[in-house]
């Protein structure tokens, strides 16, 4: 049986890196950077670990971009049999002072880049009939966020996109879903939180930010066969924040 391919986006640091590395040598993993230095770092991690696999820059906002890394893996026969949709910016600002340039950064990044991405992909996994497709999302979806009307906006469009695919991919056994991770401690959330860090624990059930590693175990189990009868949820990952 081949190894199937794990392409994970944004998967240098924080929540992409957890969820690289929690997969095991069972897969070839694909890992993508915006920058060379990411780029080689996600290497050496896919390295450290003994598995198979490699990595690529890639930058969402640009779709040119997208289409390189496309053409790129079609030439070396690499078909993502699983997509993550991880990677993400913020531009953060009350909508009185947002700039055209930041609403549609954010956009360009989070929802337009996915669809790209995922078009670019999808018809390998309808012509094998299997497939996973799994976009993190974020508690701004569904409460909303001061200063981030941009980020609330991309992640309520890429949940809907979700389920929308669901519908269209469903019967080809492509599996569509989202993650939905609250306040988790990564470097983003750090450049949120900074110095607030007690204030948003307090406002949490469970009482602190979540781990990078408590979302990559939830992607993962969505990229497993033990959830393949799950496709067009989001599930929420956040300490109660969103009940």
């Amino acid at each position: 049986m081949s190894k199937k391919t794990v392409l994970i986006t944004g998967a240098s640091r924080g929540i992409g890196k957890a969820i690289l590395e929690s997969f095991n040598n069972e897969y070839f993993i694909v890992g993508t950077g915006t920058s060379e230095s990411s780029v080689q770092s996600i290497l050496e991690n896919i390295n450290s670990m003994n598995i198979e696999g490699n990595s690529f820059k890639l930058d969402l906002g640009d779709r040119e971009s997208i289409k390189e890394l496309t053409s790129l893996l079609n030439s070396k026969e690499i078909y993502p049999d699983i997509l993550i949709n991880n990677a993400g910016i913020t531009r953060d600002n009350i909508m009185l002072r947002m700039q055209e340039d930041e609403w549609d950064n954010v956009i360009d990044v989070h929802l337009n880049g996915q669809y790209l991405l995922i078009k670019s992909f999808i018809k390998k996994m309808v012509k094998n009939r299997w497939g996973r497709i799994i976009n993190i999302s974020s508690t701004s979806a569904v409460l909303g966020n001061k200063g981030q009307a941009n980020y609330a906006a991309a992640k309520a469009g890429i949940e809907a996109m979700s389920r929308s695919l669901a519908r269209e991919l469903g019967s080809r056994n492509i599996n569509v879903n989202c993650v939905a991770p609250g306040f988790i401690e990564t470097d983003m959330t750090k450049e949120i939180s900074a110095g607030n860090e007690d204030f948003l624990a307090s406002q949490i059930p469970l009482g602190r930010l979540g781990k990078p590693n408590e979302i990559a175990e939830v992607v993962n189990f969505l990229a497993s066969d033990q959830a393949n009868y799950i496709t067009g949820q989001t599930i929420h990952v956040n300490g109660g924040l969103y009940m």
